[in-house]
């Protein structure tokens, strides 16, 4: 299982900065940004390897399942 960040969200974002720094501003200027997005991620193949059974209401709650 994996819970973070959305990467496409997040490689966005950073394109973002990147431009305004091109574009000359100053990287100590920039505000910090929190991540809004985030995923959460099950492998039922490995679980399925270790002997794990995922509940029904964890699999609903998923972003992706990995099969």
């Amino acid at each position: 299982m994996f819970y973070g960040v959305d990467l496409r969200d997040f490689d966005r974002r950073a394109a973002t900065y990147v431009d305004k720094i091109l574009k000359g501003a100053k990287p100590a200027d920039l505000p910090v940004e929190q991540p809004t997005k985030f995923e959460f991620v099950i492998n039922l193949k490995t679980a399925k390897q270790i002997g794990l059974t995922i509940p029904p209401d964890v699999l609903a709650r998923a972003t992706k399942i990995i099969k």
